[in-house]
């Protein structure tokens, strides 16, 4: 609970202890629930609420900052780590109105049955006045639900964004103090929830260029004091620049498929191409989705199992086809022992992909002189592409 600039105050939670998100995303750092306190000359308003675990914590702040008559709670987003607390913040303060957008009030009422009565409206662009403070209300959709919108605190320079530009990250400091750990962390998120957007993020980006912004508020991990490092981060991301850069994926079962592998990779780095190896036995989802931000080529490696793809391979395409990274390329390696068609499985697993499809390279058991000579020439064909597409000279 901290004071961002004058009558502005961080109400929300930090959770340290937190180690996976929607029961598939790993939280190495734990995260944080932020919600924000604008008391104006004749309203007060609560930025979003937390996780409903916090919801303690949550009211706990909003008694210690003197809230005796909350006048409005803005919802950026219902999801529920957001807006899970909203039920219980409106029986404490039964005169407060719900300030969201029509598609996130529907969403609001069918996920926490908050009464229609209890809403009011706004357009892309509306304007609530506090009194001598005054909130703009900016839809910003697809970040990373349909629904999701920032709110720009006109006199204080502040733009609040709920997911939009967060970082999974617990931490004490109320501003970014670490830009190196929270690149990383931000990075991480965009990854996992944010990069099959990236269209839509492009435009929003577009849409508060014009905005005077002295401070990032986001609704998880440290706030941007220096709002063009995240911005730039993720005009970076967003954008359609790939790097000279092979994600490699592989599980293996006998030996085989990871002796390719290790061949292959050797291959691709006297190439001079950066490459991110992954073993699917033990990786952690959230650094192979930070790799697929960047990498030209996407490669998956896998034995067959009855008939096709091992489980841990067609997750991993599963996965990235989910998250719909820019790579320009992709390809299937691997093993099999009397039939299967296990690269087919796989490379239909990557139908969202806007990618050329190289042909694989498949051994019979053990990898033979031939199959290696196929991994030298696919690593060739790779280096050949990036060639052409520019992204090496």
């Amino acid at each position: 609970m901290k004071e961002l600039k004058p009558n502005v105050y961080s109400a929300g939670a930090i959770d340290w202890d937190r180690r996976l998100f929607d029961e598939l995303i790993p939280l190495p750092d734990g995260t944080s629930y932020n919600a924000y306190l604008i008391k104006g000359s004749e309203k007060t308003v609560l930025l979003d609420t937390v996780d409903p675990t916090k919801t303690e914590v949550l009211v706990d702040h909003l008694v210690r900052l003197g809230v005796d008559k909350l006048d409005y709670i803005v919802s950026h987003h219902a999801e529920q780590d957001h807006s899970g607390s909203i039920p219980d913040v409106l029986l404490l303060y039964p005169d407060a109105k719900v300030v969201t957008n029509p598609k996130c009030k529907g969403m609001l009422v069918d996920h926490l049955e908050i009464a229609e009565d209890r809403f009011i409206t706004v357009a892309d662009g509306e304007q609530l006045s506090l009194g001598d403070k005054t909130l703009q209300f900016v839809y910003t959709p697809w970040v990373h639900w349909p629904e999701t919108m920032s709110t720009y605190l006109a006199e204080d320079k502040i733009l609040f964004t709920c997911d939009f530009f967060g970082s999974h990250l617990s931490s004490s400091s109320l501003f970014v103090s670490d830009e190196g750990q929270v690149y990383e962390a931000a990075k991480r998120y965009y990854a996992e929830i944010m990069m099959p957007f990236r269209k839509p993020i492009a435009n929003n980006l577009a849409k508060i260029a014009d905005l005077d912004i002295d401070i990032i508020a986001t609704s998880h991990g440290p706030i941007y004091d220096r709002p063009e490092f995240i911005i730039d981060a993720y005009k970076d991301w967003a954008g359609d620049n790939v790097k000279n850069e092979v994600v490699v994926a592989y599980v293996s079962m006998h030996d085989s498929t990871r002796r390719m592998v290790e061949h292959f990779v050797e291959a691709l780095s006297a190439r001079g191409i950066v490459v991110r190896q992954f073993n699917l036995t033990n990786v952690d989802i959230g650094r192979l989705a930070i790799a697929l931000v960047d990498a030209a080529t996407v490669v998956i490696g896998s034995p067959t199992v009855l008939m096709g793809a091992h489980p841990a391979a067609a997750y991993a395409a599963i996965l990235t086809n989910a998250l719909r990274p820019k790579a320009r390329f992709a390809s299937v390696i691997g093993s099999y022992g009397w039939g299967g068609k296990m690269p087919e499985q796989l490379a239909g697993m990557l139908s969202n992909l806007k990618v050329e499809l190289l042909d694989p390279v498949v051994a019979k058991g053990l990898p033979k002189d031939k199959d290696y000579i196929a991994l030298e020439d696919l690593a060739d064909k790779i280096l050949a592409k990036h060639k052409e597409a520019g992204i090496i000279e």
